[in-house]
C-alpha cells in the first residue's frame, strides 16, 4: 500500500536525504547541536539543523565528485538534542554524552550546529576514547583561540583555544584562518598549526596524520560570504566553494575520522536558500567520504 503524502512529508523533514538506517546498523550517526547561546554578534545558527533536514531533499543522493550514493552509506540521523539555552556546561555536557555514546558503539558522530562551540562538547567524548593521540583538523575563517570572551570562558570564541589546551601543543591543524586579535595569531604560533587565508598545506597534514584519530570540524563561514552569506559573522576574503567538497572528501576519506562536524550555518540570513544548499551539499560529501 502506498505512503500517504503525510507520511512523505513527515520522514522528508524529519531525517536528512539517505540517512534512514537504523541506529543499530549505521556506521555514522548525525546529531543536531541546536545551541547558540554564546554568539557574540548575530545568533541564529540554532535553526540550522531543522533547516537542513527538509532542504536536503532537493539533493540527490548519488554524488558526482566521488560517484558513490549516500543510500550505500549505513547513516542514521538522530535527531535533534534538547539543549538548554541559558547553561551553557549543560549544553556540553549533553553534547558530550550524546557523542560518547555513539563513539563507544562503534559509530562515527557527525554533528549538525549550531554554533562552534558545540564541538568542544563532541572533542571532550572524542578525548575520553583515544586521549594524547587525538588529533583535530579546524577550517574557519577565524582562529577562534581567544582565551575569554568579555570574561567568559566558554564561548564560540575560544572554542579551538580550550580544545588545543586539552590535546597539548600543536595537535590541532588551522586553514583557512583570516580573522582573530593579535594575540590570537601569536598564540598559534606556539600552539597550533594554523594556515591563514587559504587550504595550502592540507595535503600534506592528511599525510602526516595517517594513523591518529581525528576529529575534524568545519566552520561553514571559511567560504566568502559572496557564495555563503548565511552565518552569524561573515568574514570577507574566503574561499570559494568549489574547494571546500574537494578538501572535505580529502579528509573524510584518507584519514581515521572518528567525529566530525559542521557548524555555524544562521538560515535565515540567507532568505534564498542558497547557504541551506551548500550547507546540505557538504554534508552529503562529508557523510559518503567517511
Amino acid at each position: 500500500m502506498p505512503e500517504t503524502n503525510e507520511q512523505i512529508i513527515n520522514q522528508n523533514v524529519t531525517k536528512f536525504i539517505g540517512c534512514d538506517a537504523s541506529a543499530e546498523d549505521a556506521n555514522i550517526c548525525v546529531f543536531g547541536a541546536p545551541f547558540d547561546s554564546t554568539s557574540s554578534f548575530r545568533p541564529g545558527s540554532r535553526f540550522a539543523p531543522q533547516a537542513m533536514r527538509p532542504d536536503s531533499w532537493a539533493l540527490e543522493t548519488y554524488s558526482p565528485y566521488q560517484d558513490k550514493d549516500l543510500t550505500d552509506k549505513k547513516v542514521c540521523d538522530c535527531g535533534d538534542l534538547e539543549l538548554p539555552p541559558g547553561d551553557t556546561e549543560a549544553a556540553l555536557e549533553q553534547i558530550r554524552g550524546q557523542a560518547e555514546a555513539m563513539c563507544r558503539s562503534g559509530k562515527i558522530p557527525v554533528m549538525l550546529g549550531g554554533e562552534h562551540l558545540v564541538t568542544l562538547g563532541a572533542v571532550r567524548a572524542c578525548y575520553e576514547m583515544y586521549g594524547v593521540n587525538l588529533r583535530i583538523i579546524h577550517i574557519d575563517a577565524h582562529t577562534d583561540l581567544r582565551d575569554e570572551l568579555l570574561g567568559v570562558k566558554l564561548s564560540h570564541a575560544t572554542v579551538i583555544r580550550r580544545c588545543a589546551e586539552m590535546l597539548g601543543n600543536k595537535k590541532v591543524y588551522q586553514f583557512g584562518i583570516r580573522s582573530g586579535e593579535r594575540e590570537e595569531f601569536e598564540w598559534a604560533e606556539e600552539h597550533t598549526a594554523l594556515t591563514k587565508f587559504s587550504l595550502e598545506g592540507l595535503s600534506a597534514t592528511v599525510e602526516k596524520l595517517r594513523g591518529y584519530p581525528v576529529y575534524f570540524t568545519l566552520d561553514l563561514d571559511v567560504l566568502d560570504p559572496s557564495v555563503f552569506p548565511g552565518t552569524g559573522t561573515p568574514e570577507p576574503g574566503g574561499i570559494g566553494y568549489s574547494e571546500l567538497p574537494e578538501a572535505v572528501i580529502k579528509i573524510c576519506s584518507e584519514l581515521n575520522i572518528v567525529g566530525c562536524d559542521i557548524v555555524e550555518l544562521s538560515p535565515h540570513y540567507d532568505l534564498s536558500g542558497c547557504s541551506t544548499a551548500a550547507a546540505c551539499k557538504i554534508l552529503r560529501e562529508m557523510l559518503i567520504a567517511l
